[in-house]
């Protein structure tokens, strides 16, 4: 397998930011109540990654060292804030569900780290393709988990209803339905990835 192909599968399954390295569980338990909530909130990441990886890769040598991490959350904060302004604009009742979680993408452990740990240190090219993986793989586990919980707390996906809501669990769209989830999605990912 080329370099490029696997950094770029690399953060889908094998280090997947939510199920395998565990970094930003804020939004994935916050955000997954309906599965458009999760994939909103994966997508957005996922553009923050790709750009703010790429222009962190491009300027990393004109960057002192003393100034590192202000300047990489300066970068983020600039693609955080063009997100924002977009879903606010255009998707605004996406925007009123996320609310304050759009703007904590500026700390979010998985973008700083990203930026820190491959964007600072490889060339654009892969750079992109980091950011694209690891937010492929947020994005697939917080639709997973949007899905997961919606269909056992409301009895819809993607708002479709699949069954009657008087026979779903409520708890699950709930804060310890995210805990519960959360917690056997990770044991089936790690399960599968020790065969």
């Amino acid at each position: 397998m080329s370099n490029a192909m696997k950094t770029l599968t690399n953060g889908i399954l094998k280090e997947n930011p939510t199920f395998a390295l565990v970094l930003g569980m804020c939004p994935t338990l916050a955000t997954t109540t309906s599965a458009v909530n999760g994939m909103s909130m994966g997508l957005a990441t996922l553009f923050v990654l790709v750009c703010s990886n790429v222009v962190i890769s491009l300027l990393k040598n004109l960057i002192p060292d003393k100034v590192r991490i202000p300047a990489f959350i300066v970068v983020i904060a600039t693609f955080v804030t063009m997100v924002q302004l977009v879903m606010q604009a255009y998707l605004p009742a996406i925007y009123d569900v996320l609310g304050l979680f759009i703007p904590l993408i500026v700390v979010n452990c998985i973008v700083l780290g990203r930026a820190e740990a491959f964007a600072a240190k490889n060339t654009v090219g892969l750079s992109a393709l980091d950011g694209l993986g690891m937010g492929l793989g947020f994005t697939l586990s917080l639709t997973v988990l949007g899905v997961i919980r919606e269909f056992l707390g409301a009895g819809t996906v993607f708002g479709f209803q699949l069954y009657s809501s008087q026979f779903a669990a409520l708890i699950f769209v709930l804060a310890p339905g995210a805990f519960i989830c959360l917690a056997y999605l990770m044991a089936a990912v790690n399960k599968l990835q020790k065969k």
